[in-house]
């Protein structure tokens, strides 16, 4: 799929640049509780066998897992989270009112080498999780881990 101006500038490549798009819908008891849009860039992955994310024998591991299969090595995720109302579409799909307050999140990973390697669009209803970052304390290193939950109430 083409890649859109944002989704582009977040992954560093040209806009209309061919990318791998992945839709999800996680569940918990059931009911839908958040919704992820992920992109990454088709020709970092294309020929390799973590080319589709959900398919093949690297599908699930997660993106640190399945690039680490094709010699990448994810060393850091950049997460901006920010408050906004749902759009019709995301309201649908989660249950919820049209306009209620969600979390959305743009996430990006990025190599050791520094070049963006997927990104991805989460959204979070406020009603139903609490987020939470934890963040290691400890002599500094360039940069700090963080680990995100969503406690799901």
């Amino acid at each position: 799929m083409p890649a859109p101006a944002e989704i582009a500038a977040r992954l560093g490549i040209a806009e209309g640049d061919l990318c791998v798009r992945t839709v999800y819908e996680f569940l918990a008891d059931g009911r839908p509780v958040q919704l992820s849009t992920s992109w990454e860039p088709y020709e970092l992955t294309a020929g390799t066998l973590i080319v589709l994310p959900e398919g093949g024998p690297h599908a699930g591991v997660g993106d640190v897992n399945r690039m680490a299969a094709i010699g990448i090595t994810v060393s850091h995720a950049v997460e901006q989270p920010e408050p906004r109302q749902a759009s019709a579409e995301e309201a649908s799909l989660l249950g919820i009112q049209k306009a209620a307050l969600v979390t959305h999140i743009r996430r990006t990973y990025y190599s050791d080498e520094g070049r963006p390697v997927e990104t991805a669009d989460i959204v979070v209803p406020a009603t139903l999780c609490e987020i939470v970052y934890e963040i290691p304390v400890g002599r500094w290193r360039g940069h700090a881990a963080t680990r995100f939950v969503a406690a799901w109430r």
